[in-house]
């Protein structure tokens, strides 16, 4: 549970904020009665449905990544704290990167990446050379 609000407590508040607004336009006067709880219930599903099949989707690739991270491979990461030079971050356990529960550490680097900003490095290769 403590993973979902922290992958979602953005889009959580954003929808809390539209439910807001959705019961502001749904109260006035020139709406119908059945205005608010039509818009409130049709609000509240599609939030829920998108956060939800959000969360999916991410958790869905954080265990790819742990998985490809643990096999060998290497692992792309974004890097927000650096625009100047590069965007992104390679990581694997050759570079003396850790899995640290959900993110990855490292002595030689300045800061940790969660694995839900990461995705796989594999370079598009044929895997035959005739191809």
């Amino acid at each position: 549970m403590e993973l979902f609000f922290e992958l979602e407590i953005a889009y959580i508040v954003i929808a809390i904020f539209f439910l807001v607004v959705t019961a502001f336009v749904t109260t006035r006067d020139f709406m119908p009665k059945v205005a608010f709880s039509r818009g409130m219930i049709s609000v509240s599903m599609l939030f829920a449905t998108m956060i939800l099949l959000h969360f999916f989707v991410t958790t869905t690739r954080i265990d790819g990544v742990k998985e490809i991270f643990n096999e060998g491979g290497t692992i792309i990461c974004e890097n927000k704290m650096n625009r100047t030079i590069s965007r992104s971050v390679l990581i694997s356990k050759e570079l003396e990167w850790r899995l640290k529960g959900d993110y990855f550490t490292s002595d030689n680097h300045t800061r940790d990446f969660h694995t839900s900003r990461c995705i796989d490095y594999s370079p598009i290769a044929p895997k035959n050379p005739t191809e």
